[in-house]
């Protein structure tokens, strides 16, 4: 199975881009507006993640739908100076969709890095050539936030 990594520097100190991973209107605000997710179960997402499944509708642009992705968040123990978290999804199109994000710190900020495994059959290469371009995306939108203090999420 493909695996795409992707990382990127963040002039912000790990503790502060941890809690901001932990803010699902982060991944609102960095997806959009490639995707553009609603929340299905529960009906809203909580002001912070917690361990367990979330079940979104997801739509590329706003408008055509992709159907269902199950976010399956797992804290991960600290290695070292390391912090991750693991998505460990699946939806309609996508088998599997094990991304993992990892976070330590990197001279005066924070080394950010993306890791994903994707597994959807025939649609595989064209879900690798997506996951490249949208996580390319979400970093930048991240350095944008950075930059700007995080006051868009505020």
């Amino acid at each position: 199975m493909p695996t795409i990594e992707l990382t990127t520097h963040l002039e912000a100190p790990p503790e502060v881009v941890r809690a901001q991973i932990m803010r699902p209107d982060l991944l609102l605000h960095v997806s959009a507006p490639i995707l553009r997710f609603k929340p299905i179960e529960p009906l809203a997402l909580p002001d912070n993640w917690e361990d367990g499944e979330y079940r979104l509708s997801m739509r590329f642009l706003g408008i055509l739908p992709l159907g269902r992705q199950i976010v399956g968040l797992e804290t991960q123990p600290m290695r070292g100076d390391i912090w991750s978290i693991r998505d460990n999804g699946r939806g309609t199109l996508i088998r599997k969709w094990d991304h993992w994000i990892e976070v330590s710190p990197d001279g005066d900020g924070t080394r950010y890095t993306d890791r994903v495994t994707v597994e959807a059959g025939i649609l595989t290469p064209f879900i690798v050539l997506f996951a490249r371009i949208f996580y390319a995306h979400r970093q930048r939108r991240w350095r944008l936030l950075v930059a700007d203090d995080f006051r868009p999420l505020r």
